[in-house]
Formats: C-alpha cells, sequence, structure tokens
C-alpha cells in the first residue's frame, strides 16, 4: 500500500502556477499511490487560485478516475453568497468504509492579535490488503504556538478514543443493519499524516509520539531509516518563511503498523509546491 502526502499551497508551485494537473504528475513520479493525501485545497478563492480550477477536488477527481476522492473544509465561508472552502483531501482507489471529518480546536487567548485560520483533519477508513485502516491527513495552525500544541494533544487523543471503540465496539442489534446503529469499521490501525508545523523534538512532536501514554504514534521515518537525519520537506528552495528548511510534513503510524513500513522517501527534487511530498509504502 503506497501513500503521498503533499502540502500543494493551493497547486501553487514556486514559479507562482497554479497547476492540479501538475501535482497530481508529481505524486505520481514518486509512485503509482494508492492513497493521496493533500493539504492546502482551495474551492471558489480566485486570490489564490487564478485561473485555474476554481474547484480543485473537483478537479482532482477528474485527474485521478477510478479513485474516490474525499474532501474536507476546515473553512466554509459565503462572503456575498458564495461558497469558498480551504482544507484536505484524500484520494483512494482502495474501497472507503467510513469518512469522518474532525474539528480541531483553535483556542484564542488575549495576547496580541495574529494570523491564524480553522483546522481539520479528514480521515477515510480504507480497505487495505490485510484490513481496515485509518488514514487521516491534516495541516496544523502555523502562527500560533498554543493552537498548534492544542491540535496535536486533540489528535492524539481522538486516535486513543478510536482505538478504544475498537477495542470495545458498540453492540449491534440483529436488526440494525443498514440503519446509523450498524456496526462501524472501527480499527487500532491508522495512518496520520500531513503538514505538522513542527519539527522533530517539538513538544507537538512529542505529544503525538510520547510512549509513556496510551496508543502513541510511530513517526514512519524513524522505522524506515533509524539514525538518519529527516530530509527537509518545507523552505527548501523558497525562504519566503525563514531562510533555513525544515521538515514539518511527516506520516506517523499507530503501533499496530510499525512492523508494516517499508520505504519513507521525500522528493527534495520538485518545485511544484513550497512543501515536498512524501511517500510512505506498506507492507502487505
Amino acid at each position: 500500500m503506497k501513500l503521498v502526502t503533499w502540502n500543494t499551497q493551493w497547486c501553487k508551485g514556486l514559479d507562482g502556477v497554479v497547476s492540479p494537473n501538475r501535482i497530481i504528475e508529481g505524486a505520481r513520479d514518486m509512485a503509482d499511490f494508492d492513497v493521496l493525501c493533500l493539504q492546502e485545497i482551495a474551492v471558489n478563492y480566485p486570490q489564490l487560485t487564478g485561473a485555474s480550477a476554481a474547484d480543485q477536488p473537483q478537479a482532482i477527481a477528474e485527474l485521478l478516475p477510478g479513485y474516490e476522492v474525499v474532501f474536507g473544509a476546515a473553512i466554509d465561508e459565503r462572503p456575498n453568497g458564495v461558497s469558498q472552502q480551504f482544507g484536505t483531501v484524500i484520494a483512494s482507489r482502495l474501497p472507503i468504509l467510513q469518512v469522518q471529518r474532525i474539528v480541531l480546536p483553535s483556542p484564542c487567548s488575549d495576547v496580541e492579535p495574529h494570523g491564524w485560520m480553522p483546522r481539520i483533519c479528514t480521515l477515510a477508513t480504507i480497505a487495505a490488503s490485510w484490513g481496515q485502516v485509518r488514514v487521516m491527513t491534516t495541516h496544523l495552525e502555523y502562527h500560533s504556538l498554543a493552537q498548534r500544541q492544542a491540535q496535536a494533544r486533540a489528535l492524539r487523543g481522538w486516535h486513543q478514543e478510536a482505538c478504544s471503540q475498537a477495542r470495545y465496539p458498540a453492540l449491534v442489534a440483529n436488526n440494525e443493519n443498514d440503519t446509523p446503529y450498524q456496526t462501524k469499521p472501527n480499527t487500532l490501525d491508522a495512518i496520520l499524516c500531513g503538514d505538522f508545523n513542527f519539527e522533530v523534538g517539538s513538544t507537538e512532536y512529542h505529544d503525538l509520539t510520547d510512549s509513556s501514554a496510551p496508543e502513541p504514534f510511530l513517526d514512519s521515518w524513524t522505522i524506515a531509516s533509524p539514525n538518519q537525519v529527516h530530509p527537509p520537506t518545507f523552505r527548501l528552495y523558497d525562504d519566503t518563511y525563514g531562510p533555513e528548511s525544515v521538515s514539518c510534513d511527516f506520516f506517523f503510524v499507530s503501533e499496530s503498523l510499525a512492523g508494516r513500513v517499508g520505504r519513507v522517501e521525500v522528493d527534495t527534487l520538485t518545485k511544484a509546491s513550497d512543501h515536498q511530498p512524501v511517500l510512505l509504502e506498506l507492507l502487505s
């Protein structure tokens, strides 16, 4: 099972050209992916998308025949009566059994005002060759450390709850098939990916991977390439947000998937976005 995650900067390359087609081509250059997770996907924001497709999830779906495309809008607003959305996408050619959208916390304080936006985690439970797996993709807050920390803790807490539901499933009566009470595809196997806007060693990274608490996530890079430094995924070719390149785009996996982690790679050559895409291959 091959997955690619990429913060696309609304499909805008470093040349300023907005092109969903180039994003899909770039992801395919990495692998014949089964699942594609994209962040910063826009609908009807002309200041972002310019003359390209106004509905980027629809454009991506048209570029991926045979895949089911799920869009999670962290922002869904209607100024002047026009729907504008911004969020994350999961595209899968494996069967999707369940879709969930997790609104992440954005606590505010009385400090000096700063920019921020609502955040979401889009989730699709997918039928892999070995069983069910939760694929979760997100994009955490960039400007606010307090919000980003709260969001990382919320994701860990949600994962713990989902694992508890898998271990202790709800009782389903025989006559409840094809009703909202029917059996849910709960599973311990989980993949959490995206642009986290934190680095290895940060408090947020620790909150997700702390093994002293139940249901820790594991950094797939450290499993596939132990003792090797994470390749940069941001600010590699563009210093708009800082002079030094960093690694902030990750694939985390549940403990139950650790033994399936094969390759983890970063495309450090593409300039189709201001972030670099990351590939995770799980063994069957």
